[in-house]
């Protein structure tokens, strides 16, 4: 899926024009790398502030429409006003073909209903991660990496090794230790619970006699 932004040069600098900007409905931002010097840019705030929304929008190649011409990047920063609706600052970074990036994506949990230790062993699957670092060169960027749960026993997690990645790409957070991404814990009490019900329903069974004939 291509996403598209638009941008236009910015020539006016400073904390008053960034200001200014904003006021006209604008944000301000920086496009940098690949082989060009770093350029200053503005976009329209209200179409930007629904793109953000978008989760694909964080994590995929951008096509910008910067003055007429296109390029691709990658949304690398936003700064967002603390209790104002308001996006002060966005930052772009442009993308060469031929040069490995290194993005945080989603991860998408999937099969958590026919998860072993939900089904059979009263266990809650707790996510540990909400998105994880991957490196790839562009055309093989994922949008998200899917996380199988149906596998996951009471006591155990799944790693990032057991982690299924599409081709091209690595998770650079390997280097550092094998970090578990999810893990199915059974609640304290858990089994003292299950122990009482079938006590108790043994004691209402033993309870209902059969009335006693007469002779």
């Amino acid at each position: 899926m291509s996403l598209e932004v638009s941008a236009k040069s910015r020539t006016l600098q400073g904390k008053g024009a960034s200001r200014r900007l904003r006021s006209a409905g604008s944000v301000p931002g920086i496009l940098y790398g690949g082989n060009a010097p770093a350029q200053s840019i503005e976009l329209e705030h209200k179409a930007l502030w629904f793109q953000l929304k978008s989760e694909a929008f964080h994590a995929s190649i951008l096509n910008m429409e910067l003055d007429g011409q296109k390029q691709q990047v990658l949304l690398r920063d936003v700064q967002i006003h603390p209790w104002r609706q308001l996006i002060q600052h966005v930052d772009f970074q442009r993308v060469a073909q031929d040069q490995e990036v290194t993005m945080r994506v989603p991860l998408h949990y999937v099969n958590a209903e026919q998860a072993q230790a939900v089904k059979f062993g009263g266990a809650i699957v707790s996510h540990i991660m909400n998105e994880i670092e991957v490196a790839c060169l562009p055309k093989y960027l994922p949008e998200f990496i899917e996380v199988d749960l149906s596998q996951i026993t009471p006591g155990h997690s799944v790693h990032m090794s057991d982690l299924k990645l599409p081709e091209g790409v690595r998770l650079p957070g390997l280097a550092r230790g094998d970090s578990p991404v999810a893990s199915a814990s059974v609640p304290r009490g858990a089994g003292e619970d299950d122990k009482k019900g079938a006590a108790a329903a043994g004691d209402k069974k033993a309870d209902k006699k059969e009335p006693e004939k007469k002779k």
